[in-house]
Parts: C-alpha cells; sequence; structure tokens
C-alpha cells in the first residue's frame, strides 16, 4: 500500500505533463481543435484534479496515519505505560495481600497468642485464687491447729494447775488436819433446793435458827423468844439431856411475826465433826443464826460463824442461864457466906466481864472480827417478848431490839 501510495504522484506528474504538452500543441496550431481531445482533456484535469485531491486526500491519511502511528505509539507507550502501572498495581496489590495476608496471621497469631496468654492470664488467677484459697485455709488450719493447740496447752496447763492445786489443798488438808484445822465443805445448789423443801423454807418469812452444843439451852431459848415458858403446851420439848435429834420448825404463836424459829440439834450428840456441823444441818439456807453457849465459847461454835461469815448469814452470839451463872460466880466471891447487893453487883460485873473477854479472845484466835455477845436468862426474856420489864434485866431488850431490827432490815431488801 505504501508503494501504490508513492508512485502516484510520479504518475499523476506524468499525465498532467503530457496534458499540458497537449495544450502546448494546440494553442501553438500544431494541434487542430478536437471535440474529443477537448473531453479528453476535461477528464485528464478531471482525473488530475481528482488525482489532486486524491494525493491530497493521500497526503492528508498519511498524516492522519502518521497522527494515528504517533498516536497509536503513545497509546501504545501509556498502554504499556498502564500495563506497567497496573502490573507495578498488580504487584502493589499481591505484595498488599500478602503483607495483608501476613498481617491477618500475625494478627491471628496475636489473637492465638492473645488467647493463650487470656487462658494463662485466667489459669494463673484460678490458680493465684487456689493458692490463696489454700492458703487461707492452711492459715486457718494453722489458726485452729494454733487455737486448739493453745486451747489443749491452756487445758493442759489448767490440768497441771488443778493438779497443783489439788496437791496443793491436799497437801494443806492433811497439814490443817494434823494442826486441828479442818476443811470447808461448800453444799451445792442441788442441796441448797433439798434442804430448803425438807426444812420448809417459805419466802416471805424470816427464819431464826438457834444453834449450839448440846445442853446450852437451845429449846428453853426459842420457847422465851416466842413468848412461852417451857411448860407451857406449844413449848419445844426441854431436859437435861439433848431433846432434839433433828432440825425442828417453830412457827411464832404471834401471826403478826412472820417468823420461824428451828431448833437444830446439839453437836455433842452427833456422830460429826464440828467442821461439817453446819453443812450437814443445812445452816447455809437460815436468815439468821443465833450461836448460843452455856459454859465455855467452843470450836464448834467458831465453826459456825466462819461459815456463817463466808456464807454472809446475820449471827448473833448468846450466852444462857445468865441469872445462874451470876449466882454460881457470887457464891464461887463468897464462899459461902451471905450476899449483899453489893456482892451481887460485883458477881454480875465479873460474869460479863469474863464472858466478854472469853468470847473476844476466842474469836481472835480464830481470825473473826470482834462480835458482841449477848447475855440473857430465859425468864426475863419471856417477859420482853410479852412487852414486860424484866425483874434482873441484863442483854434481853438489846437482843431482841437488834434481831427484830434485822428481820425488818433483811425483809425490806428482799
Amino acid at each position: 500500500m505504501g508503494a501504490v501510495v508513492s508512485v502516484l504522484p510520479l504518475i499523476a506528474g506524468a499525465v498532467f505533463g503530457f496534458v499540458r504538452s497537449l495544450q502546448t500543441a494546440s494553442s501553438s496550431g500544431h494541434i487542430c481543435e478536437n471535440p474529443v481531445m477537448d473531453e479528453l482533456e476535461q477528464r485528464i484535469q478531471q482525473q488530475h484534479q481528482d488525482l489532486q485531491d486524491a494525493l491530497a486526500d493521500h497526503a492528508k491519511a498519511e498524516k492522519d496515519r502518521e497522527n494515528a502511528e504517533k498516536a497509536f505509539e503513545r497509546l501504545e507507550a501509556e498502554r504499556t505505560m498502564m500495563e506497567e502501572n497496573a502490573r507495578q498495581q498488580e504487584e502493589g496489590r499481591i505484595r498488599a495481600e500478602e503483607a495483608r495476608k501476613r498481617a491477618e496471621e500475625k494478627l491471628r497469631r496475636a489473637d492465638e497468642d492473645r488467647y493463650r496468654a487470656e487462658e494463662q492470664r485466667r489459669q494463673a488467677e484460678n490458680d493465684a485464687r487456689r493458692a490463696n484459697e489454700e492458703r487461707a485455709r492452711a492459715t486457718a488450719e494453722a489458726q485452729r491447729a494454733q487455737q486448739e493447740q493453745e486451747k489443749a496447752d491452756q487445758a493442759r496447763r489448767e490440768a497441771e494447775k488443778a493438779a497443783a492445786d489439788a496437791r496443793a489443798a491436799r497437801e494443806e488438808a492433811e497439814k490443817k488436819l494434823r494442826e486441828g484445822i479442818r476443811p470447808i465443805v461448800i453444799p451445792t445448789q442441788a442441796q441448797f433446793r433439798e434442804t430448803k423443801l425438807r426444812l420448809q423454807y417459805r419466802k416471805g418469812l424470816f427464819h431464826f435458827a438457834i444453834a449450839g452444843l448440846s445442853g446450852s439451852g437451845k429449846s428453853s431459848l426459842i420457847n422465851a423468844f416466842r413468848g412461852l415458858r417451857n411448860k407451857d403446851s406449844d413449848a419445844a420439848p426441854t431436859g437435861v439431856v439433848e431433846t432434839t435429834s433433828v432440825i425442828t420448825r417453830y412457827p411464832d404463836p404471834n401471826p403478826a411475826n412472820p417468823f420461824v424459829w428451828y431448833d437444830v440439834p446439839g453437836a455433842g450428840t452427833l456422830s460429826i465433826p464440828d467442821w461439817q456441823y453446819f453443812t450437814d444441818q443445812g445452816l447455809y439456807i437460815f436468815d439468821c443464826i443465833v450461836v448460843l453457849f452455856d459454859n465455855r465459847f467452843t470450836a464448834t461454835d467458831v465453826a459456825i460463824l466462819r461459815n456463817c461469815a463466808r456464807f454472809q448469814i446475820p449471827t448473833y452470839i448468846v450466852r444462857s442461864k445468865s441469872k445462874q451463872h451470876i449466882q454460881n460466880t457470887l457464891e464461887d466471891m463468897l464462899g459461902g457466906e451471905d450476899a449483899d447487893d453489893d456482892a451481887m453487883g460485883t458477881a454480875r460485873e465479873q460474869y460479863i466481864r469474863e464472858t466478854r473477854a472469853s468470847v473476844a479472845r476466842n474469836l481472835k484466835v480464830a481470825e473473826l472480827p470482834e462480835q458482841q455477845v449477848y447475855m440473857v436468862d430465859k425468864e426475863s426474856l419471856v417477859r420482853a417478848v410479852k412487852g414486860k420489864q424484866p425483874r434482873e434485866a441484863m442483854d434481853e431488850w438489846v437482843l431482841l431490839r437488834d434481831l427484830l431490827g434485822e428481820a425488818r432490815r433483811r425483809r425490806v431488801v428482799e
């Protein structure tokens, strides 16, 4: 195609030159006018024009071709560039995809590592929690074991101390027994209840117990406190020998007096030692105890007073048969001579002085606090109870005043 295009201008030039030569010959008269030639010339001119147009078109087409080729080359270059760019982009995409895959793989691995780490953390927390629980249990067990050990040690120490105390108490008791000092006997609560039931202890009443050695005049004193003489029908039985083998209860005959009087068997008539007398007779339940003695103040009286102090029971030391004792003192002073009022007064003062000194001396030896001693005679006490003036009064009025005052105080406290 390119060869034909390149020949066309030559052919066109030859034809045009032949036509021009014909024109020249005609004009010079060498060629005569001929219509055919004219038409031929016209056709040739037309063809020349067409050829020129074709050449122009060809040139234009060639130009367009060249432009197209250039455009094609540019497009080819652009395509190549685009393909290169596309290849580079593809490579970049591939690299990005690979990077993404690597990143996803790293992320997956990181997730796995995180999951494993989380699992390990949970496991570690569970292990730590279990360890803490085990440690807490171990600590609690250790503390319980320590407490048990401490309790055991304390129990052992207490047992050892109790054993030591028991040995010491036994040794002390044996020592006291060797020295004539008797042990302390403490009644139980059951004994308290049983004794109150047995002796008909009634709340709201005031219970007096008269205790002392056999033959000291306890029954006569109870009769006197009740305003009775020994010969009266409601009087407690009396005699030279001890007439009471068990504690006997005597309500006061005056309904206005909420008193109950108890005659306690004498210690000398019972087969129990003086230190056991207080507990065995149940003297611990009484509201007030009158310790009565006749000739001398004895260990039994001291034991009663000591136990009364332990149980905080009010006590009154009374010496009975004072009129007879004064008479005996008077006879000893006179040696059978006649007595006068001065001698009687001297005998009375001596009796009072010797009685008080004897009681004070015995209380001091027993390490008991000082205490008043009341010297009374049963006949004078009966008259005082009935509101009459005794003929030869001693401490009867004072004793009644103190006893009744004690009863009133105890009833107010209750």
